[in-house]
């Protein structure tokens, strides 16, 4: 088998780099270790109740509204569409003193904020309108059109110079992070929790954590291109993108667990998998995490001692305990699909067990339920660290989902009764299914502590796409890593070609 790149796992920065390098004419495989292709953002079926893994919040990727969403571009470019549900309001936060719905439409939005707080829902139009003007400048500048070396400066400067200039008096801003701009705007405490709770949604940190670019691109675009839901969950998204790879020549095996990434002379040549089979390719990109690629997947000599003992220290955002539902529909004719709980207001948001998201597909997809029926998807924060597979792993699943429970019993009070499939996922199915380092979300680089690490590594060869590198966390930013790391293996003119 001749090969040009084989990616290292199916996750959606990891087929969003196979595909887009397939349509550049490249020969690419995907080697997925799990009999599903998707990683983080793989479905599953039990007793013919479809569940997303993991993702439940999408925006732009339909084709009824302008959108950037750098998927979006990529199934664009692949040939690919995505059939979308609209909805808003966009989901409803329960705070222990009130139900708060949030809308997409940024006016609805502010309205909503204004019945509880009228000077803050002004402090708030201040803090969006500076993180727009952000948002204003940066989005003339497609993701897709954009790579991790130096030849991205002749690319901007020939094409987007102007776009580059009104950049320029926002790089305070960029480098900033959304609590600095918080500070200065928002003193109503209410409003402070509310933007904190966005942003650990968004981020996995609260606001002086995450950086600004981050809420002011999910700000303007979901105003810009609405909230929908993929027809056929995290699952169609996937789908499309291994359509768009196998259509422009990829390929991807499942059940191929890659032991190894060969290196010799300082150079990768291939990989090895469990079974023994080696792949030669000169190009390998892992879409495993960074502790698992550096831990795992090389040898501790592949790496320069300081870097690799540097970036094993990254500090990881805690892993989850998930509850999959099966539930009865009837009565429940008004249920809407997302969810907020936060249980306690004395206790910090990022407490596990506090927060905890909910989410309910079959209300915009009844495919994903039988008929009558509806899936749910909860989860919240759970340390990975004291979880072992021993006599007491059944008692101590059941008594840390019970804070999802409460959060359920919230919206439907009485879930329990309804219940005809239950499955309990906690931070070792997370970390054995997915094959992530202590079923982890990502990196908890705080803004200000540090940045995500580009795709390129010390290794001739080797390269790095999803969460652990920049941009970050969340479908849109995974897909922006794979795409900034396909653009910098061919040229600009093979860039240009294909993008014109």
């Amino acid at each position: 088998m001749s090969l040009d790149v084989i990616v290292v796992g199916s996750g959606i920065g990891g087929l969003t780099a196979a595909a887009l390098l397939a349509r550049y004419g490249k020969r690419v495989l995907v080697c997925e270790s799990h009999a599903i292709a998707g990683g983080a953002a793989h479905s599953f079926t039990r007793q013919g109740f479809q569940f997303d893994s993991g993702p439940s919040f999408y925006c732009g990727l339909g084709d009824s509204r302008p959108s950037l969403n750098p998927l979006r571009q990529v199934l664009d470019v692949l040939g690919e569409s995505l059939q979308a549900v609209p909805y808003d309001p966009l989901g409803h936060y329960h705070f222990p003193e009130d139900t708060f719905a949030v809308y997409s439409d940024a006016e609805r939005y502010r309205e909503a904020v204004a019945e509880i707080t009228p000077q803050g829902a002004r402090e708030l139009a201040s803090f969006e309108k500076r993180l727009l003007s952000l948002y204003e400048s940066l989005k003339e500048i497609p993701t897709i059109a954009l790579r991790s070396d130096w030849q991205l400066v002749p690319i901007l400067v020939g094409k987007y110079l102007p776009s580059l200039l009104k950049i320029l008096p926002q790089l305070g801003m960029i480098q900033s992070s959304v609590g600095e701009v918080m500070d200065k705007e928002v003193h109503d405490s209410w409003v402070r929790r509310l933007i904190d709770l966005e942003c650990f949604l968004l981020s996995g940190l609260k606001a002086h954590g995450t950086i600004a670019p981050e809420v002011a691109f999910m700000l303007g675009e979901r105003t810009r291109a609405g909230v929908e839901y993929p027809v056929g969950g995290s699952a169609a998204i996937i789908e499309a993108l291994v359509r768009g790879l196998k259509h422009w020549g990829g390929d991807l095996r499942l059940n191929a667990h890659i032991e190894q990434i060969i290196v010799e002379e300082g150079k990768v040549i291939g990989v090895r998998l469990r079974n023994g089979e080696v792949i030669k390719a000169a190009i390998i990109i892992s879409n495993a995490t960074i502790w698992d690629t550096y831990n795992k997947l090389l040898k501790k000599e592949d790496l320069p001692q300081s870097y690799r003992q540097l970036a094993l220290k990254t500090p990881a955002v805690d892993s989850f305990m998930h509850l999959h539902l099966g539930i009865k529909g009837e009565g429940l004719e008004k249920l809407t699909g997302h969810h907020v709980v936060v249980h306690d207001a004395n206790q910090d948001i990022t407490e596990p067990g506090n927060t905890c998201m909910i989410s309910i597909p079959s209300v915009w997809d009844a495919n994903l339920a039988p008929e009558g029926h509806h899936v749910v998807h909860a989860y919240t924060l759970e340390p990975y660290e004291k979880w072992r597979r021993d006599e007491g792993y059944e008692n101590r699943k059941k008594e840390r989902s019970q804070p999802l429970f409460r959060a359920l019993e919230k919206v439907i009070p009485d879930i329990r009764q309804r219940i005809v499939l239950e499955l309990i996922g906690t931070p070792l199915t997370h970390s054995h299914y997915l094959r992530r380092y202590q079923g982890t979300y990502g990196p908890a680089i705080a803004a200000g502590n540090g940045v995500f690490p580009s795709c390129q590594t010390p290794i001739a060869g080797l390269y790095r796409v999803g969460d652990s590198t920049i941009p970050g966390i969340g479908v849109p930013a995974v897909a922006a890593s794979g795409i900034l790391c396909a653009n910098t293996l061919v040229t600009p003119q093979e860039m240009k070609e294909i993008l014109n």
